[in-house]
């Protein structure tokens, strides 16, 4: 694979992570890649013919050197870069997969309509795929610091090592070459690895509670708006379906009328007395 080609699934896995992703990517791509490209093959070019051991039997220092590095760490290093960028393409994918579906969605139901807002929008599956690389990265790099651990029986490099392996006579000294150089830069691409590590797990933790606010106030907003259209339903003076008829207590009810109405039957009798009196007496005058 040449650089561009690399440069490009670089420049893509970029595109669609979040911030600690971009940091992410630039500590193995500059920390590690490039220091493993640059140095790292140089001072592990030829371990086996800086190993030296005070012995000239035929056979000792091989079996010894394949005794105490059974896997080189430069080789070890590098199983480790390819597995952990390779989770990071399963996104690039995930996002090449929905393109493809938009392309034929409009294809078939013509240009105006999508079938995705925009595909490289970490909702529903591209978010699970992002978040399950964000985990399988993490234990990657876990696994292989295991490994390197115990493989090596630690961190440390030593700069003897005593050998009593057949085909050697007797315990034999064998010598590492460049001992310094070498554990400066095991340390250094630990330290690396720690790093991405602690930069995956923010993420995590970065995606899921982003993820938990999200769902948060898309309830409380619902609730308020159910809320909003209960209390208005209520409100409405024309909405007479749910509201109660007015009761009557019998407190309140009207008492019968007990008072006694005015009598003008009197009065009136005096007016009429008073008018038989003032009219003339028509029968005497006959």
């Amino acid at each position: 694979m040449d650089w561009k080609t690399f440069q490009a699934l670089l420049s893509g896995v970029n595109k669609y992570s979040t911030a600690f992703g971009r940091i992410w990517l630039s500590v193995v791509f500059v920390f590690r890649v490039m220091v493993y490209v640059v140095a790292a093959e140089r001072v592990w070019g030829d371990e086996q013919k800086d190993f030296d051991c005070n012995t000239k039997q035929p056979g000792c220092a091989n079996v010894c050197y394949d005794h105490y590095f059974p896997i080189s760490h430069i080789r070890l290093w590098a199983l480790q870069l390819i597995f952990v960028t390779c989770p990071s393409f399963m996104v690039v994918m995930h996002v090449a997969y929905r393109d493809d579906r938009e392309r034929k969605y409009r294809a078939k139901h013509g240009e105006t309509v999508k079938l995705y807002n925009n595909t490289g929008k970490k909702h529903g599956g591209l978010w699970w795929t992002y978040l399950i690389s964000l985990f399988v990265k993490t234990a990657i790099e876990v696994v292989f610091l295991y490994l390197l651990h115990w493989v090596y029986d630690s961190f440390y490099l030593p700069r003897l090592v005593k050998c009593e392996v057949s085909p050697c006579p007797n315990q034999v000294d064998c010598y590492i070459g460049h001992p310094t150089e070498k554990k400066v830069f095991t340390y250094f691409m630990v330290g690396a690895s720690a790093l991405c590590i602690v930069l995956n797990i923010c993420e995590i933790v970065y995606l899921i509670s982003k993820r938990i606010a999200r769902c948060t106030n898309k309830f409380k907003r619902r609730h308020r708006n159910v809320a909003v259209h209960h209390d208005d339903y209520h409100d409405d003076p024309f909405n007479t379906t749910n509201q109660p008829l007015p009761t009557i207590k019998e407190k309140e009810s009207p008492q019968p009328f007990k008072g006694v109405l005015p009598s003008f039957q009197p009065a009136t009798l005096k007016l009429h007395d008073k008018i038989r009196a003032s009219a003339p007496n028509l029968s005497s005058m006959s």
